[in-house]
């Protein structure tokens, strides 16, 4: 290993990001949105919880906490540019859905809809309301999840800080050495 050099506090994130890019789908009386997300995390597995920040600025957080649910849609590499463009602008301003024309589906358990053309979309429900006015922090609870059946690991899309990101890299297995209780 090299020498490790100091490394700026405020930009760790370029390191720690925990996981894809996903594009979020709210819906709220008649206003649809859909924001790109890269903070979030799996909080427990059963109740199926992941927590997200959605700054209180973005036009997505009050249709979301109005509505109290969600889709977390994950795309994958090939998706980057909408990604991308989506997190550029605001439904506020101008209909994602249609200028990046998305498809989108009906989800069975939240008004919401699913992107089409991601391979994997989690129906959520607000879980715990408590950290969302200090933090921006929203607790979901995912109450249906569709996936795509292949491809079996799909590339997906991480941030890692000034316009920059990596795809998800080649499968490796090591299922073999965990205890089954730990799977």
């Amino acid at each position: 290993m090299s020498k490790k050099l100091d490394y700026p506090v405020a930009n760790i994130r370029h390191y720690l990001e925990p996981g894809p890019i996903v594009l979020v789908t709210s819906r709220w009386q008649d206003a649809t949105d859909v924001m790109t997300l890269g903070w979030h995390t799996v909080m427990e597995f059963t109740p199926s919880l992941v927590g997200c920040i959605i700054a209180s600025g973005n036009h997505s957080f009050e249709l979301i906490r109005s509505s109290r649910e969600c889709v977390i849609n994950i795309p994958t590499v090939d998706m980057i540019d909408t990604v991308v463009d989506i997190g550029n602008c605001s439904c506020a301003e101008v209909d994602k859905f249609s200028r990046f024309g998305l498809a989108t589906s009906p989800a069975a358990k939240v008004r919401a809809p699913l992107i089409d053309d991601c391979f994997v979309n989690l129906e959520c429900k607000l879980y715990d309301d408590c950290l969302i006015d200090t933090y921006n922090y929203f607790i979901f609870e995912v109450v249906k999840a569709h996936a795509a059946a292949s491809p079996k690991h799909p590339q997906t899309v991480h941030y890692t800080g000034d316009g920059e990101f990596m795809s998800a890299g080649k499968h490796v297995s090591r299922r073999g050495r965990f205890a089954a209780q730990n799977l």
